[in-house]
């Protein structure tokens, strides 16, 4: 591991002055996952994939130059991505990597933090958003693209494009806008138990959704959430923030079952990791995809790589008949009529 460590450090120096002058063309107001996507694919004119194939490399040997790129890739996108959050939120005042700091260290050094506590956060982030079994938006257009074989750099932006969907990574930035409107709308944390559940109600009732609870995979508190619970009540008990997810934690999935019609009710990560981030000082909500990209490149790419070194083929989906398509659209009929 020590050696990764180096070799990832070694490759982050290694980021063509082009793939910043290509981000600098960009508005300095454009979402910061549009410039991460931009960044990704100027770094792709250097893919050993694209070459190697162009080549006539054989299928069953190219995993090589997609292990090769994808090193690249997670090394160098911690720097392209420092480089933005400096750009939009620090009037360009850039800050380049350390040799002598692991990846997510020099992530945090890159965007401006330097708090060992943030470190260790970071750590644990890139580990727990590395990989999301392949079931995530963003982890498998990373596979879809790449069975065509296209390079690792076109399947990541793939991904990264997916990742910057509202009911995927920016449900990040959602879910703590809303922690700080609950905040703002009840007068802070201290607000009792009782009135935050006829608040919560009340937005359940006028058909709103409480960003940040409940999970299309999970059926129980997701474990990501979890894991940052615990280092919040560790570091940081008294934070106003994390002490009103405390009471959220208790409030919601009991209002949520009270109601009848939810089968997870329970927390998923997106419901605390604005709060972590906000605490050390990353208060930009809009970076929060950003950083979640970052994490999934772990293990979309390690995926990535053996899918190729098992030659898994293109990926095409199923299809379907009209029969089918009205079939499916009267069950849909049928099911909201029995609801109501």
């Amino acid at each position: 591991m020590k050696d990764l460590s180096v070799d990832l450090a070694d490759r982050v120096c290694r980021v063509p002055d082009f793939v910043f002058d290509c981000i600098n063309a960009l508005p300095v107001s454009a979402h910061p996952m549009t410039q991460l996507v931009c960044g990704i694919m100027a770094l792709q004119t250097d893919s050993q994939f694209a070459r190697a194939y162009a080549s006539s490399t054989p299928t069953q040997q190219l995993w090589r130059q997609a292990l090769e790129d994808s090193l690249n890739i997670i090394a160098k996108v911690p720097r392209i991505a420092g480089f933005i959050y400096r750009r939009i939120y620090h009037e360009g005042d850039f800050i380049g990597p350390s040799p002598n700091l692991d990846l997510a260290a020099n992530f945090c050094h890159m965007l401006g933090f330097d708090d060992p506590h943030m470190y260790d956060m970071m750590r644990k982030y890139l580990v727990i958003h590395s990989d999301h079994e392949g079931g995530a938006v963003s982890a498998h257009a990373v596979r879809l693209v790449g069975s065509a074989l296209a390079d690792p750099y076109l399947a990541f932006a793939a991904g990264m494009n997916g990742c910057a969907g509202p009911l995927h990574g920016l449900a990040i930035q959602d879910s703590f806008k809303w922690i700080k409107q609950v905040s703002v709308d009840l007068g802070g944390s201290d607000v009792e138990i009782s009135v935050l559940e006829d608040y919560v109600r009340s937005k359940l009732q006028a058909g709103h959704i409480i960003p940040g609870f409940g999970h299309a995979l999970l059926k129980q508190t997701d474990p990501r959430y979890t894991c940052l619970y615990e280092f919040c009540e560790k570091n940081f008990p008294d934070d106003p923030y994390f002490q009103l997810v405390k009471k959220l934690k208790e409030v919601v999935p009991a209002v949520m079952r009270h109601q009848g019609k939810v089968r997870n009710p329970w927390p998923n990560v997106d419901a605390i990791i604005g709060v972590v981030f906000n605490h050390f000082g990353l208060h930009d909500e809009s970076f929060f995809p950003v950083v979640l990209g970052v994490a999934r490149s772990i293990g979309s790419l390690s995926q990535l790589v053996w899918d190729r070194a098992l030659c898994l083929p293109i990926e095409r989906p199923s299809t379907v008949n009209m029969d089918w398509i009205e079939a499916f659209c009267k069950s849909r009929t049928d099911n909201k009529q029995e609801q109501a």
